[in-house]
């Protein structure tokens, strides 16, 4: 059976083949600025015609703007309703908790999906790992609501808000994700054993939407039990779907399994925006070293192609990447080579050409 395993929405945008789109492009911090300038050239060459509109963000944009999330930078997102970035650095202290939290509950950005897929020429623990998980965005115990409850500030409490409305879109969006991409099973994860309410309404609006999707198998799994599964088998699974912190902590599980956080891209969807980036940090120990593996911003790149219908694209980026990496002749130190970052875009580009 043939799959998708590189994009992001259930129903891509129209065909851009003869338009130039407009994407807002945050380089980041850290090894953010190499990363996403051996990205922005792989894209260009697998023949996207997309007009970069470069703003700010993260630690770095305080300096400049005051703030790590210009309002310049809200404004070109929600203009182009398209952004790809590198990592963020949150500066410490008072403010936001996280700024990429922060750009997903200002656009709404409620499905976070993340594919794993098994790349040859890395050495795992396992083959042919295929899977996604697909993570409620904006609610849960990343709503926000947290706070200490005594004034010698011993003990403290955060609440997670789970509605049944973004239940339904989360799971229906699994569903439609799965349908297009000609997957075959849906599993929820859930904790509703113990969190009776919350990851209860989870689990019931869950099953509600998978009656409307009887073509597609649904089964249900216990967080634990799922970590556990995955970990001995994740060739079981397919389409993952859960709330913001579990998704938050298998989506590097997951990631784990393939051979870690930088062969491994994320899509922030919403209704009115998308925000594709690389998911790993912002490895200040090695910026400006020029040894950085800038795959995680590419594939992102791949992902963004994806979702505005530019396919043929986006198919040959992820080739070029995917072969690139399996000659191992241009591998960064962190897949056990010696190429630096230059290098390693050379060889995708080479395959692009």
């Amino acid at each position: 059976m043939h799959r998708k395993a590189i994009d992001s929405a259930p129903k891509p945008a129209q065909n851009t083949r003869h338009m130039t789109i407009p994407v807002t492009l945050i380089a980041g911090d850290g090894i953010g600025p190499e990363v996403v300038s051996a990205a922005v050239e792989a894209i260009e060459a697998a023949g996207a015609k997309l007009e970069w509109n470069r703003a700010a963000a993260g630690a770095g944009a305080v300096a400049i703007h005051g703030t790590p999330i210009p309002v310049e930078t809200l404004e070109s997102i929600r203009r182009n309703k398209l952004a790809l970035k590198g990592p963020l650095a949150t500066p410490i202290g008072d403010g936001f908790r996280s700024v990429n939290v922060a750009l997903r509950k200002e656009f709404d950005l409620y499905a976070n999906v993340r594919p794993a897929r098994s790349f040859a020429g890395v050495k795992t623990r396992y083959e042919g790992v295929d899977l996604v998980v697909i993570r409620e965005n904006t609610q849960g115990m990343y709503s926000g609501i947290e706070h200490f409850i005594d004034e010698e500030r011993s003990a403290a409490e955060s609440i997670s808000i789970i509605t049944r409305k973004g239940s339904e879109r989360i799971v229906e969006y699994a569903f439609q994700y799965a349908k297009s991409r000609q997957r075959r099973r849906v599993t929820l994860v859930h904790k509703a054993n113990i969190l009776k309410a919350t990851s209860g309404l989870f689990l019931e609006a869950g099953r509600a939407v998978a009656l409307k999707h009887p073509e597609i198998e649904f089964n249900e799994i216990i967080i634990d039990n799922c970590a556990m599964q995955l970990v001995k088998n994740p060739n079981q699974f397919d389409v993952l779907v859960t709330t913001n912190l579990f998704g938050d902590i298998l989506s590097d599980l997951t990631s784990g399994l393939i051979g870690g956080l930088g062969l491994t891209a994320g899509a922030n969807i919403g209704k009115d925006a998308a925000i594709f980036e690389a998911v790993h940090g912002t490895a200040p120990d090695i910026a400006g070293k020029g040894m950085a593996n800038p795959t995680a911003v590419m594939i992102a790149g791949a992902m963004l192609l994806e979702h505005i219908g530019e396919r043929t694209a986006s198919e040959k980026l992820m080739t070029a990447i995917r072969e690139a990496i399996a000659s191992r002749e241009a591998v960064t130190p962190d897949l056990g080579g010696s190429a630096t970052t230059h290098m390693f875009t050379n060889a995708v580009l080479k395959r692009l050409k």
